[in-house]
Parts: structure tokens; sequence; C-alpha cells
């Protein structure tokens, strides 16, 4: 996969390489050996890669979403490549809560990272249900809100896309657990800075940024939209720079950790989002096309950071600077 951090100058003097701990990151009361996290959706549930990636390499795996009850997911055709990224419409497909727990977390304390659960309701009630279940998940690392779901008892608008919902999961999660609580915003808002303040004023320890954007493709034979669903998620190169500028904005916004998820396939593209106020990043469309993708990125940040004498923490919001 081409890297273009080569564009960068690379100083005369070489420094010594980033030592381990000078990657670590922490996220409310945990800490993570680096800040590359495999995103919701694109790893299974932890497990299904074993045999080609280095798990040791990465600083968490965030689990497909989990709802309580299984979901069959969407009816096909559900996923379309598109210039530059993908449009998904899976539709949340999953095991549910009791197969997770029977078969999934018990593998979790025996993986060589750190696991964190992404999870999903379509009230606050199962909500509520699914973090106190995440709590009885030995070695679990922290809890994923995918809060991009209709409200049932609301009308079926989205919890991410109002304040006052997103304030209710957030303050209920909070008060259910003390694991981390991640939350997984919706790009599809008109100012995303002030769904990031309600959730962090919460309790919230960091926010992901963000979920994948409403698209749609036609299929000009069939004279049809491409997806059965009409409309699906866009992920890829294509939404880097809208979720770059959110990044930039959420993280000006809040004091917690911000976590980049949107388009990123080179160490360059990883440079970016950590420059831009983001503390962690998200890989998953870019392991569809390399599973070692995330290994890649993690070697390219090290060598930037050795050649520009800088440490993770010196990189962090570094073009807000002056």
């Amino acid at each position: 996969m081409p890297d273009s951090t080569k564009r960068h100058p690379e100083p005369q003097q070489r420094h010594p390489e980033p030592k381990a701990k000078d990657l670590i990151i922490q996220i409310g009361n945990q800490s993570f050996t680096n800040p590359i996290f495999m995103a919701s959706g694109t790893f299974g549930y932890g497990d299904d890669l074993t045999d080609l990636v280095d798990y040791s390499k990465l600083g968490a795996i965030i689990t497909k979403g989990i709802s309580l009850e299984p979901r069959a997911g969407n009816p096909t055709p559900r996923i379309i490549e598109t210039s530059a990224g993908l449009i998904n419409s899976i539709g949340l497909q999953n095991i549910g809560l009791k197969a997770f727990l029977k078969d999934k977390a018990p593998l979790y304390p025996k993986l060589k990272t750190r696991v964190i659960a992404n999870i999903f309701g379509t009230s606050i009630e199962e909500f509520n249900e699914l973090t106190d279940a995440m709590n009885r998940v030995e070695a679990l690392a922290g809890i994923e809100l995918n809060i991009s779901c209709p409200n049932v008892k609301k009308g079926g608008v989205e919890f991410g896309v109002d304040p006052k919902a997103t304030t209710e999961v957030v303050k209920n999660a909070r008060s259910r657990t003390k694991l981390p609580i991640i939350v997984k915003l919706t790009p599809n808002v008109t100012d995303m800075t002030i769904i990031a303040k309600a959730a962090a004023d919460e309790g919230a320890d960091a926010l992901t940024v963000s979920n994948t954007f409403l698209s749609m493709r036609i299929d000009v034979l069939k004279r049809r939209p491409s997806l059965a669903t009409t409309f699906g998620g866009i992920s890829g190169p294509a939404i880097l720079p809208i979720i770059l500028r959110q990044v930039w904005q959420v993280s000006s916004a809040v004091k917690i950790p911000v976590i980049a998820s949107g388009g990123i396939m080179t160490t360059h593209d990883a440079l970016e989002y950590l420059m831009a106020g983001a503390t962690a990043i998200q890989i998953g469309t870019a392991t569809y096309i390399n599973p070692k993708a995330a290994h890649e990125i993690l070697a390219g940040i090290k060598d930037y950071l050795t050649s520009n004498n800088l440490t993770l923490q010196d990189l962090i919001g570094i073009a807000k600077e002056g």
C-alpha cells in the first residue's frame, strides 16, 4: 500500500525510535499500548483475523455492534463499491447479546490486545440492559455506544441527532458502569459539537468521530437504487476531508479524547487526524484491502515521530498551534 508520508522531508539527524511507553494513550480508567484501534463492523467480534494480524501491535479492537436480540440484517444487495469508498447497508447484523456472552466474551482474556464492545439499542432500556451485561465481561476495556440508531419511543429519530436523547443515553450508561464510555457520533447533523458537548457533559470518556454518511447510488441498467434499502452509509477515503474537519471542531470543543474514524488508508491519513486533535484513530475499510494496514500505519507513525524528534503527545493537535 503506498504511503504518502514520504512527502515529509527527513531531518539529517536520526533520533531513537519511540519507546513503547511513549505510545500509550489513556481513555477513562484504561490505558492502551498505542493509538491504533480497529473500527467496529470491520473486524468482527475480535477473534476473526488471528491468523492474519499480530494483535499485540493493535491498541484495541472494537467489536461488531451488539444488540439484545440477534439481527439478520438487511436484504441484499447491501454493500457496493463506489469512488474512493464503500457504501453499506448491512443493517447491524449480529449474533445478539446471549450468543456474544457465551461464544465470544470468554475469548477476550486470551487476546493480545484490548477489546471494546460496541453496543446499540432502540430504546434507553435496551442500552441500559446491554451496558449492565458488559460489566460482566472479563477483560473488557470499554464500551462504545453507537447512538446512530432510531429511538423507537421518539418516532424513530436517531439518538445521535438529538442532544437530549444523547444526554439520556450517556447519563444512564455512566451511572451503570465504571468502564470507559466512548460515544460514537453520527456525522449526519448540522453541528456535531452540540452533540459532542452533550455526551462529554454527561460523563463520556471519549468520542468517536464518526460514523458513516448517509448516501446512495443508482444502478443505471436496472434503473433502481443499487442497494435494497436505497440508502446506506459511505466509508473510505471519500469522507476523510469531511471527518477531518469534524475532528478538528470536536476536539476543540471538548476536553476528552477524540478517536478519529473515517477513510484512514495510510500513515499520512493517520498523521493528519492526529495533528487535527485526535488522540487515537480507528481503521476500518483499509482492512478489507490490506489486513495488515494497521501494522503498517503504526510503523509509519513511529518512523515519523523518530524522524521529526516528536512524541505522540507532541503530535496531537499540533496543527492548531500558532
